[in-house]
């Protein structure tokens, strides 16, 4: 075989690793190991629509003072989405006017919570089915994707994501806990379902 097409192949052989390395190791797209997805249900039947509960979410209500820290998970950021397509990829949230996202960190684990408005429970139940299988929201904090479980929940017509991983340069983590941690921040909505009553 000719030195000049043996080098050729090598180069394309190692351009075309390059390329795939990039693209599993660089996408900007990651969904979690495991994820657990649940529609909405009656318990939240008073805010199954945006007409009943018209009030906008504010980052202060969902993100207290008291939520700075979760167990062993200290708050990092908190962002506010008008556009909801900023916190989410590949997917569509169709009538979502906002979208609020935290993000924490810890020793041995990290992660983030969404929550996002969109006009009934129908709608919030689709974004439920559509991130179990289609898309997901933006990963906003360093974790291991490949090491990380989530919980997606709707909740009459609010959705929240709740998603941890084991934090970067650690061998291992529980997720359990942090991730129920994470998934209490969704009480605000309860907190909603109770102003309704």
């Amino acid at each position: 075989m000719p030195v000049r097409l043996v080098v050729a192949l090598v180069v394309t052989a190692l351009a075309v690793l390059a390329a795939g390395a990039w693209l599993w190791s660089g996408r900007e797209a990651p969904r979690p190991a495991t994820l657990r997805a649940q529609p909405t249900s009656a318990l939240y039947a008073l805010v199954d629509s945006r007409q009943a509960d018209p009030r906008p979410l504010t980052a202060a209500e969902v993100f207290t003072d008291a939520t700075r820290t979760l167990g062993e998970l200290r708050r990092q950021a908190v962002e506010e989405f008008a556009d909801c397509a900023d916190a989410l990829w590949g997917v569509e949230a169709g009538g979502c006017t906002q979208a609020l996202r935290a993000t924490y960190a810890g020793e041995g684990a990290a992660g983030q919570f969404v929550i996002l408005n969109l006009p009934d429970g129908r709608a919030a139940d689709a974004l439920v089915a559509a991130l179990a299988s289609d898309g997901f929201v933006r990963q906003a904090v360093a974790f291991d994707p490949a090491r990380s479980r989530a919980e997606v929940r709707a909740l009459g017509h609010y959705v929240t994501v709740s998603w941890a991983g084991v934090a970067p340069g650690a061998a291992a983590a529980d997720l359990v806990r942090p991730l129920i941690d994470l998934d209490g921040l969704s009480a605000v909505v309860q907190s909603r379902v109770l102003d309704a009553t």
